[in-house]
């Protein structure tokens, strides 16, 4: 009654939240989607999902088959990884840094589905503000290194991840907040908070005050998002933050975010050995890696 192709469909929709993004994903044409949905519809009588609302909301019936496919889909992913791993080893190392405070926010829900269809992949992290990791890539310490900062080297593969958008966030009384966008100059009398991180690797620094030979008067330090959010909607100073990392402060009211310049867009990338980048359980990483932010994360674009 109920196929696996069906259960694949509906986790997609819950994931893109919309036909067409289905659609694209699955590689579908739209008609061969929408026959899909009918067939099932069909076969259970009943409506998968309320039309003509985004994200879908799905109905009773819809999230039944939810429940089912997050139980049974990520069992068959593990089967069918048991099933390779007798005739290729799976057995793994993924051991990683993350150039990234703000990442943990989608990592942590990434790392736990993948060790649900990668049970043999040894996982493990490491913060990577206090060294440099890339030397420790080559040198085979790290396996996989988060960034948004390239470093082009032939013996190096960066994996796209998703483009995402750094603004200023300033308190809602801050005279910044009333303007459209934030110029370098608007910085210069201003007290920069960041993370504990080396300036010239901050992305507003490199991308947005460097070139235009721009210091803000004053530099303090915070260790994560929500102290930097507490510290700006407090006025002791103000940030630059991936949008996913502040959307929900600001629909909250506790902060203005503004963009820098017409728009400081960034890449994050999953930066590994290009003599591992195709193995069968990095493909995978990079895939779920994707997945998980997508679901999880406001005002990124996927690549």
């Amino acid at each position: 009654m109920i196929e696996l192709k069906h259960l694949r469909t509906l986790t997609a929709l819950r994931d893109t939240g919309s036909l067409t993004a289905t659609a694209t994903t699955l590689h579908l044409t739209q008609s061969a989607l929408s026959h899909q949905i009918k067939d099932l519809e069909a076969r259970i009588g009943g409506q998968l999902f309320l039309r003509k609302t985004r994200p879908v909301k799905f109905t009773s019936e819809g999230e039944i088959l939810l429940r089912l496919a997050d139980d049974l889909l990520p069992r068959l992913a593990k089967a069918e990884n048991e099933l390779a791993s007798l005739k290729e080893d799976v057995n793994g190392r993924l051991h990683m840094a993350i150039e990234c405070h703000s990442c943990f926010q989608w990592l942590m829900p990434a790392l736990k589905e993948y060790q649900v269809a990668w049970p043999s992949v040894t996982l493990d992290f490491s913060s990577g503000f206090g060294f440099e990791p890339l030397p420790a890539l080559m040198a085979g310490e790290l396996d996989l290194v988060i960034t948004s900062d390239i470093q082009p080297r032939s013996e190096v593969h960066y994996e796209p991840l998703f483009d995402f958008e750094m603004r200023l966030v300033t308190s809602i009384s801050h005279p910044l907040a009333q303007k459209s966008q934030i110029e370098p100059n608007d910085l210069a009398d201003q007290t920069m908070l960041s993370y504990p991180v080396q300036k010239n690797r901050l992305d507003v620094v490199k991308h947005f005050l460097q070139p235009a030979g721009i210091e803000p008067a004053k530099w303090k330090q915070a260790d994560n998002t929500l102290m930097l959010i507490q510290m700006v909607s407090a006025g002791l100073g103000v940030a630059a933050l991936p949008n996913w990392a502040i959307s929900e402060f600001s629909r909250q009211g506790l902060i203005a975010s503004i963009p820098l310049g017409e728009g400081l867009w960034r890449r994050l990338f999953a930066a590994t050995r290009h003599s591992d980048k195709d193995k069968r359980y990095l493909q995978a990483f990079f895939n779920t890696a994707r997945v998980q932010s997508k679901s999880h994360l406001d005002g990124i674009k996927t690549v």
